[in-house]
């Protein structure tokens, strides 16, 4: 049987028919695939197509100019015995630095204690810079006339709150200055300030002070100072809940009576435990110790200032500070009272200076702790002699025993704060007086000769 003999027995199927068939169908394919490229491409080259579609789509994509988005954050270094730590560029900042070449976003800010002397210029300084501010003030020391000038404005906002108390916000950043510094207030129930430090709630980790052992002493619906740590740990878990920057303001008071002079950070202070400022010096230590429990454990970005003596305007009159002492003494022409022999020294800034350092270590990227205080020293007895220069050369100096407890030096060494946060004050206590003095004078006699020049200096 030949090779074109197929299938049935006996029957000869010829080759040659069935080649010509085949040849002439493949040829129609063929004319018919040149006559339609188009629907053959399409039909055959599904996957070129694809590639060339997702190609295209990214062409015009980016062509797009980009939508505004968050930028990521940036791995940066708090201080070298510090573990890094997640710091925002835009919008939780909590203060970081802004990109170079994008124009800073206005942040959400609470001032704790804001209504207060040093909180009420801080406040000024925010919403000058375009920020939305929250004061949470319970006005034990802070007054509604400080803050009366924001009233209306939309960046600005006012809680009635006592921070021992917890409170929902959400914010970028947390000031926590609530806590009277003054010997007046704190020394008035010393039992109750102490104490309160030490009581948890459930923001707070665990304490190694049974509550069951303190509860018995605790009273926070009275007493005075039931800020320093209670407040603290609220605030603390107030940033872990939201991921707001916090900064402590604490004091020069942790230095103690100080052993080394000038004070630098490093130096672990020399407090008498069971003296009668103990009660404030112990529960500033204490706010530290959580500040720092709560950055090494929960991650939080935190600052702590150690703040010195302080002064200017609106500062309580009758506070019982030296400052406003002697002030307020030679105002209403009554002796200018010295304790012990006057040769105790302090360093007196001035309240713009303070909240400039306050302000450039919540944005810088360094943990603390800062001491943020004005070097110049001055005894007791020079301070004296300068107010009396300042509004009256007549006014007598009256000498009485001193204090209990009363440290005899105190001088910030500001290294630290001039090389990181390239910050020292710039207004000497001879400049800055006559200012505190004039506002001293409107509020106690109605003068208000020098009120515009006051708020005029104040806000520059």
């Amino acid at each position: 049987m030949g090779g074109g003999e197929l299938f049935h027995r006996g029957h000869r199927t010829q080759t040659l028919p069935l080649l010509r068939s085949s040849h002439t169908r493949y040829l129609s394919l063929y004319l018919t695939k040149l006559t339609n490229p188009i629907r053959y491409v399409l039909r055959e080259q599904r996957i070129l197509f694809f590639f060339i579609g997702i190609s295209i789509s990214t062409l015009i994509l980016n062509s797009f100019p980009p939508s505004h988005h968050q930028i990521p954050p940036l791995l940066l270094r708090s201080d070298s015995t510090h573990s890094t730590h997640p710091v925002s560029y835009y919008h939780h900042a909590a203060g970081g630095k802004v990109l170079l070449g994008l124009k800073r976003k206005a942040l959400r800010i609470v001032v704790t204690g804001g209504a207060g002397f040093v909180g009420s210029h801080l406040v000024d300084r925010l919403i000058a810079r375009g920020d939305s501010v929250i004061v949470v003030d319970n006005f034990f020391t802070g007054r509604k006339e400080n803050l009366m000038h924001h009233f209306g404005n939309p960046m600005f906002e006012l809680i009635r709150h006592d921070v021992v108390e917890p409170i929902l916000l959400e914010v970028d950043q947390i000031y926590h200055l609530a806590c009277p510094a003054s010997p007046v207030y704190y020394k008035f129930n010393p039992v109750k300030t102490i104490i309160s430090f030490l009581k948890t709630h459930r923001f707070a980790p665990p304490l190694v002070v049974s509550e069951a052992i303190l509860l018995p002493f605790l009273d926070l619906k009275s007493g005075v100072n039931k800020t320093n740590v209670v407040g603290t740990l609220n605030m603390l878990g107030l940033a872990k809940r939201v991921g707001a920057r916090f900064l402590l303001t604490s004091t020069s008071e942790v230095y103690g009576d100080p052993l080394q002079h000038p004070q630098v950070e490093t130096y672990w202070g020399n407090v008498n435990p069971i003296g009668v400022r103990s009660c404030y010096d112990e529960g500033k230590r204490t706010a530290e110790t959580l500040t720092m429990a709560y950055h090494r454990g929960a991650g939080i970005e935190v600052r702590i200032a150690r703040i010195f003596n302080t002064y200017g305007p609106r500062m309580c009159i009758d506070d019982g500070r030296v400052v406003s002492n002697f002030v307020a003494q030679a105002l209403r022409k009554e002796p200018l009272t010295v304790y012990g022999d006057g040769k105790q020294t302090r360093s007196f800034q001035y309240v713009s200076d303070l909240v400039e350092g306050l302000i450039r270590l919540m944005e810088g990227e360094h943990v603390g702790p800062f001491n943020l205080g004005n070097p110049g020293e001055f005894t007791m007895l020079e301070l004296a002699q300068v107010v009396q220069e300042t509004i009256d050369p007549n006014a007598k100096i009256e000498f009485r025993p001193n204090t209990e407890d009363d440290p005899h030096k105190r001088k910030p060494d500001i290294s630290k704060a001039k090389q990181l946060l390239g910050w020292e004050p710039s207004v000497s206590l001879r400049n800055g007086l006559p200012l505190m003095v004039s506002d001293f004078r409107q509020r106690l006699f109605g003068d208000r000769k020098e009120v515009g020049a006051i708020a005029s200096v104040v806000s520059n």
